[in-house]
């Protein structure tokens, strides 16, 4: 307590009535007067004076402690408040509130229903309308939807009415806890909705997925005449913009300039953000363009929308423009530019951005130390990469991710295992991005001590419950041939878990491994347990068709998927099926897929067909698969050498001769064959 023998102000003294001796009432009185003013220093005063003059000595104190503690909750004072708070020999309704109120606006919910609990039990106070808003807030805050439903309960069961401030309460809990139906429930039982009640529901639904139903609640609030606040238009835009709904998004647009709060720098930054990412460029820079007083979060946000709709330059040129106007920028702002920058292979750029970085003294900020690392991964400069990351904090895990990616970029495997083990070695904690690059490095090398050893580790750590680290670990056992392993992995996770990515990728390692009949058996059983394929599964598939010699298998499946999936189908997915068809000699077949292909067929798809010919000594279908080689892709020496070959395992020396002098026709010259034995 600062200063307990200090006398009251003269300020005090003028509160208190002129005639001695004051009582505790009239203290009280001063005390509820600094309570509702949030005067700490006034507090302090009343109680350092009311200790010096030992008045609680002599009376009740319960109630001037109960006003005590609520001044110092009001002021926020979390330790003095449950100082006096613990003080109390009765604990009143006005000191529990008052504590439970303070602990959820200071971020600190689990006591909040720690001491509501206390209050339960002490049967000496019931909750009122006043307390249970602060209880709920402080269970949505802790996610604690169980707990939010029992209190909904209590508040049903003690009378309390539902008005605005105990309903929105509810709403907020309902749907930062992921219960839209909950929420739903409420906002429809409440008699007073304010636009509070309204914004939380729009909010609400587009956090928890529902964007559309955001849009409905605005529609319904339109129509029974609420009107919106700046709050209503800062939830429509993000909506807006996620559904790329520009003609929504006009409306909010018009609807913020016609009530005023177009003004508000965070309505116009929202707005802008909004036409990014309806891909409305045009509309985006008319708003940039118009506004007076820009922020860096304006200039970030055009940024990013160059970036997203592929407008790399434009994107450039905003950074040239806030250069020039003297904006300083935030790191973000600077990692923007640097993903540009990389997106162009632009090193020279990307090095200019780096010395902006250092002159603003941002070169240092973990989103600026990761962009760099990014960027000069990408412009094929890794020695720059390392260089960046080695004058990075080793503590952190965000440039060791980083740096790992970059490595595999550059296609570095070992180097990225060889980091990752100096990563665990020096005690800094992976996460899920960690294991994202480095699962595909292991899978690259393919060596299988390497694999159990990083089995290992995941296992001791816990990663290994993950599905997509399990997904990783089957695709490395997968490529090292260790196939029985890989599925122990697949069959360790739950049925209902196993997404389209995980089958995917265990029907590939049968299939690379001549396991077609495997292969087709797990494509079914995925069918049967309802997961979709999709383009890459069917790829997969009709690969191990084609190893295991399963036509009949394979064109089953390719009819299943035109059937059912004829959206899925792509080139290479016919290419796949000429190759099948090809290696059992069934070209006539191949050649009747090719020509009834929904698009023109490609130089592989005409490749397979080659290859098979060859293969099969069918001259007249390879020179045809070669006459369109030939057109398609005049310089690729292969496709010549491939029909030549054919011509001289058939004894037509003079066509294989011909084939030869097409080739120096066109500037080819077969590359001679070379010996690594010195």
């Amino acid at each position: 307590m600062n200063g307990p023998s200090q006398p009251l102000s003269r300020t005090l003294i003028h509160l208190l009535p002129p005639s001695a001796p004051c009582t505790i009432a009239h203290y009280e009185s001063l005390l509820y007067r600094c309570s509702t003013t949030k005067s700490l220093s006034t507090t302090k005063q009343v109680h350092a004076h009311i200790l010096r003059i030992q008045l609680l000595h002599h009376h009740d104190s319960t109630h001037f402690l109960s006003l005590l503690t609520a001044s110092y909750a009001l002021c926020s004072q979390t330790s003095l408040a449950r100082k006096v708070f613990d003080e109390l020999s009765f604990r009143t309704l006005l000191s529990y509130k008052s504590m439970i109120k303070m602990y959820t606006e200071t971020g600190a919910p689990h006591d909040a229903l720690k001491l509501f609990d206390e209050m339960l039990h002490s049967s000496q106070q019931m909750p009122d309308r006043y307390t249970f808003p602060f209880v709920i807030r402080a269970c949505g805050d802790l996610l604690l939807r169980e707990i939010g439903v029992v209190v909904h309960g209590l508040t049903v069961l003690t009378g309390v009415v539902l008005n605005a401030f105990l309903g929105n309460s509810l709403l907020v809990m309902y749907m930062k806890c992921g219960d839209k139906e909950g929420a739903s429930r409420v906002f429809y039982a409440m008699q007073e909705r304010t636009t509070v009640s309204w914004n939380i529901m729009i909010g609400g639904y587009f956090r928890n997925g529902s964007p559309k139903e955001s849009l409905q609640v605005f529609r319904k609030m339109t129509e029974v005449g609420v009107g919106p606040d700046c709050a209503t238009v800062l939830s429509l835009l993000p909506v807006c913009g996620y559904l790329k709904d520009v003609k929504v998004g006009r409306e909010v647009h018009l609807l913020a300039e016609e009530k005023g709060f177009w003004e508000l720098l965070p309505v116009r930054n929202a707005t802008i953000d909004m036409y990014v990412k309806c891909g409305c460029m045009e509309e985006a820079r008319l708003v940039f363009d118009k506004m007076l007083g820009r922020d860096v979060v304006t200039w970030t946000t055009m940024v990013n929308g160059y970036i997203l709709n592929s407008e790399i330059s434009s994107a450039l040129q905003v950074c040239l423009e806030m250069q020039f106007e003297g904006i300083k920028p935030s790191a973000i702002t600077l990692a923007s530019f640097l993903a540009a920058c990389a997106t162009l292979c632009d090193t020279k750029l990307g090095k200019c951005i780096h010395g902006w970085a250092i002159r603003q003294t941002l070169d240092s900020d973990a989103n600026v130390e990761t962009a760099l690392i990014d960027m000069y991964a990408k412009c094929n400069s890794f020695k720059l990469s390392f260089n960046v990351f080695i004058n990075t904090p080793k503590k952190r895990t965000v440039p060791w991710n980083a740096v790992l990616c970059a490595c595999l970029h550059n296609d570095l495997s070992v180097e990225a295992i060889l980091l990752f083990k100096q990563m665990l070695s020096e005690d800094v904690k992976p996460n899920n991005a960690t294991l994202k690059s480095i699962l595909p490095a292991y899978a690259i090398e393919a060596d299988l001590q390497q694999a159990m050893s990083l089995h290992s580790y995941l296992l001791r750590s816990g990663f290994i419950t993950r599905k997509e680290v399990s997904t990783g670990l089957v695709d490395i056992y997968s490529k090292c041939g260790k196939l029985d392993y890989g599925h122990d992995i697949f069959n360790e996770v739950p049925m209902k878990e196993r997404d389209i990515v995980l089958w995917s990728v265990i029907i590939a390692g049968y299939g690379a491994h001549g396991h077609g009949d495997v292969a087709v058996s797990l494509f079914n059983e995925m069918v049967k347990s309802q997961v979709e394929p999709n383009e890459v599964t069917f790829t997969s598939v009709f690969h191990a068709c084609s190893h295991g010699g399963l036509v009949d298998d394979g064109l089953s499946l390719f009819n299943y998927m035109k059937r059912y999936h004829p959206d899925d189908l792509r080139p290479y997915h016919y290419t796949c099926m000429v190759d099948l068809f090809g290696r059992a000699g069934r070209l006539e077949e191949a050649y009747d897929l090719i020509k009834n292909m929904p698009f023109r067929p490609t130089h592989a798809v005409w490749g397979a067909l080659l290859g098979a010919c060859v293969i099969h000594e069918n001259v007249e279908l390879g020179e045809v698969a070669a006459k369109w080689l030939f057109e398609l892709e005049p310089h690729n020496t292969g496709n010549y050498v491939l029909l030549g070959n054919m011509y001289s395992a058939l004894g037509r020396w003079k066509d294989a001769e011909n084939v030869r002098h097409m080739m120096n026709e066109v500037g080819l010259r077969k590359r001679p064959a070379q010996s690594s034995i010195s």
